[in-house]
């Protein structure tokens, strides 16, 4: 049997891009801006060959890598959640998702607040901890649902927990999602809820994502159809739409989704274990955090060395990220930056570095190629595979 452990960093980028400015993020560079913590210390990351990759400054080069490398550049057209995990299967989104800077048409906020009986606030573009400390009390008094959006293509819509059931705010959110089509068709639905009291305000770890299906074949798709196993932990079962994916776990952030990965690594299975950590971005990059973000990362590589342990000898670990979210900026949303791989096991040319790839979807394209499969989709597979 062989498996394939694929782990995305949430918004863990590695500096601009060339076309960062187009986007409003020149000079943006998360790693960077996580290193200067004084909580920052990655020396597992590094002996994987992390700081060897193209353009990382954050520290003393490994002489000897035990892993391969490269460095990632995005050719979609964005720098969201959707579409950098859509690149990383193998689908390339040449334009776009919607985004509404001043909030969505009225003809779409009627049509919703008519389907669920129930008004609307907000709509504008928000921080999701500002929004419930400013909507919340009103929401509480009218149980009108809390409806905003930011600088990704995200209809959220925030409710408290003691005035709409969750199992209820999802439902809205289905209703959202089956009118979200064409023109409009955002790249996620996203129910928020939260409970608390005026001024005390605190968002659950029962966030739920309602996500457009990729447009093309993507790599869980060729996998799971060729009979491999496609596992997913945390939310990439949501942001696929649940489409080419064999079994699922959701996660309640970072610790989590480690254990839950640890526990799949303890299983047996033939294909790919797919896992998204999301604190990065959620918990840090978009609240400009920058020394959470320090200890987030510093958490992850005090528990690499566990997952390695794991390996099995057919194993190979891959760690890359789908976007960047500098939280050193002024801007709170994600950056348009460059994303690191790691690639590390037993069937892997240790101390390789690959350069700069021309598109995400190399990853996708990399690892049907180690389960022998043609690509359909996107990319091009990147030789560090032992012959």
């Amino acid at each position: 049997m062989k498996r394939v452990f694929l782990i995305v960093l949430d918004s863990v980028g590695i500096g601009e891009m060339p076309d960062a400015a187009d986007y409003g993020d020149a000079g943006s560079n998360t790693i960077k801006a996580a290193s200067t913590s004084s909580y920052f210390s990655m020396p597992n990351m590094r002996k994987l060959g992390f700081f060897n990759i193209d353009g990382v400054e954050i520290g003393e080069k490994e002489a000897a890598p035990t892993g391969a490398v490269a460095r990632m550049t995005e050719v979609s057209k964005g720098k969201d959640t959707t579409i950098g995990h859509w690149e990383i299967a193998g689908v390339i989104s040449p334009k776009p998702l919607p985004t509404y800077p001043n909030g969505f048409p009225q003809e779409i906020i009627e049509e919703f607040s008519k389907k669920t009986g129930r008004g609307v606030l907000c709509n504008k573009p928000y921080s999701g901890t500002d929004v419930i400390r400013d909507y919340g009390e009103e929401h509480l008094k009218t149980g009108d649902l809390i409806v905003y959006t930011s600088a990704d293509s995200v209809f959220q819509v925030a409710a408290h927990e003691d005035i709409v059931p969750v199992e209820k705010l999802y439902e809205y959110c289905q209703i959202a999602r089956d009118m979200l089509r064409g023109e409009h068709g955002v790249g996620r639905v996203i129910a928020r809820p939260f409970t608390g009291t005026p001024g005390n305000f605190t968002r659950t770890t029962r966030r739920h994502d309602f996500s457009l299906q990729p447009p093309k074949v993507t790599m869980l798709d060729q996998l799971s159809g060729a009979g491999f196993d496609v596992l997913s932990v945390g939310k990439i079962i949501d942001i696929f739409a649940e489409k080419g994916i064999t079994e699922y776990v959701r996660t309640t952030g970072n610790e989590d989704g480690i254990n839950k990965t640890l526990d799949y690594m303890k299983k047996d299975f033939n294909g790919l274990c797919f896992t998204n950590l999301v604190d990065y971005d959620m918990l840090y990059g978009h609240r400009n955090d920058v020394e959470g973000y320090a200890k987030a990362l510093t958490y992850f590589d005090e528990r690499l060395p566990e997952l390695l342990a794991a390996m099995d000898e057919e194993d190979v670990l891959m760690i890359t990220a789908d976007h960047g979210c500098d939280p050193s900026t002024p801007s709170t949303d994600h950056s348009r930056e460059y994303t690191p791989l790691v690639m590390y096991g037993a069937p892997v040319r240790a101390g390789e570095n690959f350069g700069t790839r021309k598109s995400f979807s190399d990853i996708a394209a990399t690892i049907l190629s180690y389960f022998d499969l043609t690509p359909e989709c996107a990319g091009e597979a990147i030789p560090v595979f032992k012959k």
